[in-house]
């Protein structure tokens, strides 16, 4: 589990293609190497992945990830190329503050941008969501985006938007997003549960 505060900005060293449809993926960070322990779960851009090598290289820690063909398909992880920046959370544990909102780290979908306005001391954010997906976000309700606990200001149909402080412009990689990109996008569990519980009765 995760909860949306990122707490780094990787970068994507090398992309190498592997048997099955695999890609192995390896990311620069600023972790300390002797904290990445192997299988441990990183959230890449709000996907959970499982480091598989870890090193350091020019006093720079870096680990590998194996991303499925399924992966590849359903989130951005398949437009991944060397100098990629990517967002980066390690795994909550217990006792860590819950700064943000739940994550798992399994994308529900590619949001795109629609809109992005410039405020004096903010970013407003317009996005698309898939028809499927939309029925799980509510005004005030959490989404992550590329891995970002943010809270839900409008919803439109199959539309909604997010406003972005400075802060989270800077520290994670939703500072550079602009019309057109793709974002991966993980809804409120809390909203898959409700939902359920009301199909259920």
């Amino acid at each position: 589990m995760f909860t949306g505060i990122v707490t780094d900005i990787g970068e994507v060293l090398a992309v190498t293609p592997r048997a099955e449809g695999l890609r192995r993926v390896t990311i620069g960070c600023a972790y300390d190497r002797a904290s990445i322990a192997l299988g441990a779960s990183i959230a890449c851009a709000g996907i959970c992945l499982t480091a598989v090598e870890v090193g350091v290289r020019d006093g720079r820690t870096w680990f590998a990830l194996d991303a499925a063909a399924e992966t590849l398909a359903v989130t951005t992880a398949g437009n991944w190329r060397e100098g990629t920046r990517i967002n980066l959370e390690r795994a909550l544990r217990m006792g860590d503050e819950l700064g943000g909102h739940l994550v798992s780290g399994h994308v529900d979908g590619i949001a795109e941008v629609l809109a992005r306005e410039d405020l004096p001391d903010m970013a407003r954010f317009t996005l698309a969501t898939p028809a499927a997906l939309a029925r799980f976000i509510a005004p005030k309700g959490s989404v992550a985006l590329d891995g970002t606990s943010l809270t839900v200001n409008e919803v439109d149909g199959n539309t909604f938007g997010v406003l972005i402080i400075p802060h989270t412009l800077q520290a994670t990689t939703l500072g550079a997003n602009r019309q057109g990109d793709a974002l991966n996008l993980e809804v409120d569990p809390m909203a898959r549960y409700a939902a359920r519980l009301m199909e259920t009765r």
